[in-house]
């Protein structure tokens, strides 16, 4: 599934970049509906889980175990090339089964949304 860009946006150069044309509007959203951040993080967690990602500092073993006590989200990256491989797969899928964007959220727009706030954190649009 393709993403077509805004009428003024320039030509698209990845397929990550059409995710972030297509859905950087809705995380405008997060201020008004509370769950749907956690939805999100527990999205973008599900694709760097999937994607093997790295924390951004390795964590000492005393460190680790204080994380997981006090529930400390741990920011992870992600690499540029696997979340494209990633989105052109998801991509592949949404296709065959016909997905349009719904008007509200269900897994498809979580995950997409998830991916358009991995992109942004991590400015992986930026060469």
């Amino acid at each position: 599934m393709d993403f077509p860009p805004h009428d003024d946006a320039p030509p698209l150069a990845s397929p990550l970049a059409g995710v972030v044309a297509a859905f950087m509007p809705r995380m405008a959203e997060f201020a008004f509906e509370p769950g749907l951040l956690a939805a999100i993080d527990q999205h973008a967690a599900a694709v760097c889980d999937t994607l093997s990602c790295e924390p951004l500092e390795p964590l000492a073993p005393n460190e680790a175990l204080e994380v997981l006590e006090a529930r400390i989200p741990v920011q992870r990256t992600v690499g540029r090339e696997e979340l494209t491989d990633y989105v052109l797969g998801f991509n592949d899928v949404l296709a065959e089964k016909g997905w349009e964007e719904p008007v509200g959220y269900d897994f498809a727009t979580l995950r997409l949304t998830a991916i358009c706030w991995l992109v942004r954190e991590q400015d992986l649009l930026a060469f």
